[in-house]
């Protein structure tokens, strides 16, 4: 089944990120959840040769700040796993998928999937990126699906999205410009150059929406804005 949509108003805090003493950002650690060992045994081969990333056992899984769930195609036990997941507040989840649908997408994203990537796709660069935009709260859609992602928002039930019949009045002017950044699918450093803010002000703002209206990450955000008529 999947999860219940008022289970996802909350928004993770990003991680602090805390530089070691040689100056270096830190690791980002990484637990890996695969249907079988070859999946699992694939993903931590390109992972384990970036000196950004950070492999956890099992055992340490809950520790992670980033988690990846690897599997052929999303069933109801890939859906009880994340939200066995979902528990863990501290961590961020991710999607490496073979197949997947429109209806795959919003039973993931209900189950607090911020990232997905097709495993035709990954890559260890792309593996890389996936685990870096998740550790700093951002989310990462294949271009194909973020439309029909955008769709299914829309559609949400109105109590779900906006509980306390807040009001998109309540956007600024700089708000309603970074969402419309964002809709267009520019990245936090894009978003800063455009605007002229520092990526730091970019993520803080973006958060600060995210969080006074109850959504859940970017993606809900705009569309919530889009269908609101905002932007």
């Amino acid at each position: 089944m999947p999860c219940s949509a008022k289970d996802n108003l909350l928004v993770p805090t990003p991680h602090e990120s805390v530089a070691t003493p040689d100056g270096r950002p830190p690791r980002v650690s990484v637990a890996v959840h695969a249907q079988d060992q070859v999946l699992h045994i694939g993903v931590v081969h390109q992972l384990r040769q970036r000196p950004e990333v950070e492999l956890l056992t099992e055992a340490d899984a809950d520790r992670a700040w980033t988690s990846l769930v690897v599997v052929d195609a999303v069933d109801d036990a890939v859906i009880a796993l994340l939200q066995r997941m979902r528990r863990n507040t501290s961590t961020r989840t991710g999607l490496v998928v073979g197949t997947f649908d429109s209806t795959a997408l919003q039973r993931v994203v209900e189950c607090g999937v911020t990232a997905v990537l097709r495993r035709a796709e990954a890559n260890q660069d792309r593996l890389l990126h996936l685990v870096l935009a998740m550790a700093n709260n951002e989310g990462v859609l294949p271009g194909d699906l973020l439309g029909t992602l955008l769709t299914q928002v829309g559609n949400f039930q109105r109590s779900a999205i906006d509980p306390r019949g807040l009001s998109l009045s309540a956007l600024s002017t700089r708000e309603a410009d970074m969402l419309r950044l964002v809709s267009e699918g520019l990245d936090t450093a894009e978003i800063a150059q455009m605007t002229s803010y520092s990526e730091r002000t970019v993520k803080n703002v973006l958060h600060e929406i995210t969080t006074r209206l109850h959504l859940r990450n970017r993606a809900h955000a705009v569309g919530y804005a889009l269908r609101n008529g905002l932007i």
